[in-house]
């Protein structure tokens, strides 16, 4: 099973998903510190919002070409690796909170895309991250800063601090509401222009579907 999962078709999925999610635990650590007028995009946005989405775009790719089977065995080798360097990189909470909604999202991400693959080629990457960037964004930050959960680790206290909703609203929240807002969002902008490789390398040599059982 193991020669199977990590035979050569899979490895570049395998390493690009890693690599990913990796970097997008590392970097959701770190608030935009920007500011536009009196807007603080460190009361909005992580820098882990502009890499995570790439997720659901290999997941996709994979998905297209060896088949949701093969989606599954790269989510499921890129969850257990990517969770094992994240303790590392980040905390163990933000790896655990990581892993679960990494991994229940891109299941959500694989089944979507299998239901729509015979439609137009753009519906399945499109609706499958869309659902799949609810769930994820839902239980990672929920899990990773929300107080209830802190029996899986403290977190810096400058992420449950009051501030302004998106900053702008004059109603207030803890800052990761905003954050988990705020990364949703630049995940539907990046869903998006993530078509436009998606279409690409769909089309190169070898992009047609391995067909596999599901």
């Amino acid at each position: 099973m193991l020669t199977r999962i990590l035979s050569v078709k899979f490895l570049p999925f395998i390493g690009a998903m890693t690599f990913i999610v990796v970097l997008s635990n590392f970097l959701v650590q770190f608030p935009v510190e920007a500011h536009l007028g009196n807007l603080n995009f460190a009361d909005l946005l992580t820098w882990g919002a502009f890499t995570y989405p790439i997720a659901f775009l290999i997941t996709d790719l994979t998905n297209q070409r060896l088949g949701a089977q093969g989606a599954r065995r790269v989510v499921l080798v890129g969850f257990v690796i990517a969770v094992i360097l994240s303790v590392w990189l980040a905390t163990p909470r933000i790896a655990i909170a990581s892993g679960t909604a990494f991994l229940l999202a891109q299941m959500l991400d694989v089944a979507i895309f299998e239901r729509l693959r015979a439609t137009a080629w753009w519906r399945g990457p499109l609706i499958s991250s869309v659902f799949g960037s609810i769930l994820d964004t839902a239980l990672f930050f929920t899990l990773a800063f929300a107080t209830p959960f802190a029996f899986l680790g403290q977190v810096d206290g400058f992420v449950g601090e009051l501030s302004p909703v998106l900053g702008v609203f004059s109603f207030e929240a803890p800052r990761w509401i905003s954050w988990a807002l705020g990364d949703f969002g630049v995940k539907m902008l990046v869903a998006l222009a993530m078509l436009v490789p998606y279409g690409i390398l769909r089309a190169k040599p070898g992009g047609k579907a391995i067909k596999v059982s599901t």
